[in-house]
């Protein structure tokens, strides 16, 4: 058993990498090194104890983790240095070679953190503790701020689906998840601590359920109920899983925002058989009607990924022609990157780098259209916008119900508050509407 007072005074530097769960993950982390006295270190102060959150999504994600962790060893010499994420728990032994690594964490590990600390003693090499993926079974709920207005709540850990280019099943086990009970009790310490909006979050948070017997519309009608929340936002949610009596009640629900994150990942149907995604575009167009038919002014975030392998030319025009035919706010374009032991690497034809950059930049383009023509629909409205303290030309900045970013000139007073904005036109950069 360690002695908790050896912690007492000691300052921890925490890094995130990746998604949002992983930001909600490492303020989990923070609170239960917080509890036995270890305090955050500011700006300039060396750490006695290095926390890294790491990610594995893509190849370029696995260098960026390596340079992380050796950069962090660096700025904090003779510090304690933990690492944990999914890069850790696919590559455990890669990082714990690292020279300055003391313990290497994988996902059942990472939220159980203080149990593996051994005295805080420095080690010549990399300790490993990780599970099988197929036994990862447990689920810490978490929910993290940072330096933002918004809440991260995780709802939903895991996932069944097994998509031929993704790794994260393998990162992160099986789909799992709390109980409403346990997630209404942190959405209510929320809201007693001042916060505003819950971003809802997790790998897969339309299968929410699965290991409780509930559902993820029962979440949604039960958080909506939560006295002192303003919003709430669904963050990434599959396409078919997002049902239209979910959409129907976030129409006229009283907290759930007009704002949709729908991963569709490619326009061509051919290329969605050949990642294992469970829709086509049939479906997907469906969505967004639905959604556009009960929230004209929604908000809908759209991930793809250009260059997998087998997108023919063909395939990417017909994937192309499709997106742009669609009611949409914004893309969020990613390139495809090879992953370790996934079933796409089976599929022969492979897109060369160029072509990748080239497909990238189209996608980009419409994005940067459609983002522009929804904020320029919003001009002249009024709406509800949550301003977040956040400083920059002495410009403040905030968000709509439906996610439009909103500038104004700078007034504490006004930093987590909701209030009536009428919507001017773009600022000089045009990334945002200035509050009139």
């Amino acid at each position: 058993m360690i002695d908790n007072t050896i912690f007492e005074n000691k300052l921890a530097a925490y890094l995130t990498l990746g998604c949002k769960l992983n930001f909600a993950e490492t303020s989990a982390i923070g609170k239960q090194l917080a509890e036995v006295g270890v305090r955050k270190a500011r700006e300039g102060e060396i750490a006695h104890i290095c926390v890294i959150n790491t990610c594995s999504v893509t190849e370029f994600a696995d260098k960026k983790c390596r340079q992380a962790v050796r950069k962090m060893i660096k700025d904090n010499p003779g510090a304690y240095v933990i690492v944990t994420g999914c890069y850790a728990q696919l590559k455990p032994e890669d990082i714990a070679s690292i020279e300055g690594v003391d313990i290497v964490l994988g996902a059942e590990q990472k939220l159980d953190i203080i149990g593996y600390l051994d005295e805080l003693k420095k080690k010549e090499k990399g300790s490993v503790h990780t599970s099988k993926t197929n036994n990862i079974r447990t689920f810490v709920p978490s929910c993290s701020r940072d330096d933002r207005t918004r809440y991260f709540l995780k709802v939903q850990d895991g996932c069944d689906y097994f998509c031929s280019f993704c790794t994260i099943p393998f990162a992160r086990g099986r789909s799992r998840n709390g109980t409403i009970e346990s997630l209404v009790k942190q959405a209510e310490e929320v809201a007693a601590n001042g916060g505003k909006e819950i971003v809802l979050t997790g790998v897969n948070i339309g299968d929410f359920g699965r290991t409780t017997g509930e559902s993820f519309f029962d979440l949604v009608k039960a958080l909506d109920n939560v006295e002192g929340i303003a919003r709430y936002r669904i963050s990434s949610i599959e396409p078919n899983l997002l049902t239209d009596e979910i959409i129907d009640f976030v129409a006229h629900s009283k907290r759930f925002a007009p704002h949709f994150h729908i991963p569709l990942q490619s326009g061509s149907d051919a290329v969605l058989k050949l990642m294992r995604r469970k829709y086509d575009t049939a479906l997907f167009r469906h969505k967004v009607e639905i959604i556009k038919q009960k929230l004209p002014h929604a908000f809908i975030g759209v991930d793809v990924i250009v260059g997998t392998r087998g997108e023919t030319d063909e395939y990417f025009e017909d994937g192309r022609k499709f997106i742009e035919s669609l009611d949409i706010s914004q893309l969020h374009v990613f390139t495809y990157s090879e992953r370790p032991n996934t079933q796409a690497l089976k599929i022969d034809f492979a897109v060369d780098p160029r072509t990748k950059h080239a497909r990238s930049k189209a996608l980009l383009d419409i994005s940067d259209h459609k983002l522009r023509d929804f904020y320029l629909s919003q001009k002249g409205l009024l709406r509800k916008a949550l301003f977040e303290h956040s400083i920059h030309n002495n410009k403040m900045y905030g968000f709509t119900e439906n996610y439009v970013k909103v500038e104004r000139d700078f007034d504490e007073n006004l930093v987590n508050i909701v209030r009536d904005v009428k919507l001017g036109g773009l600022n000089i950069e045009g990334t945002a509407l200035i509050s009139q």
